[in-house]
């Protein structure tokens, strides 16, 4: 069974700078503009958590 591959930074960006898009339009329904804040806050907080690690992974590369 095939295991979904994980998004990466860059496509989270592109798909936030996209909701941020579609938002700006404010053309869409309350119901569909709340669901795209949703996925924008997750994609927001897998970017954080993404830039985190590699801040870490940059620190310890440089102890050594």
């Amino acid at each position: 069974m095939a295991t979904k591959k994980e998004m990466t930074y860059e496509q989270a960006i592109s798909r936030l700078e996209e909701i941020v898009s579609i938002l700006e339009k404010n053309e869409v329904s309350l119901d569909e503009a709340l669901e795209l804040f949703e996925e924008g806050t997750r994609l927001t907080s897998f970017c954080a958590d993404k830039l985190k690690n590699a801040k870490a992974k940059i620190t310890e590369i440089n102890k050594e």
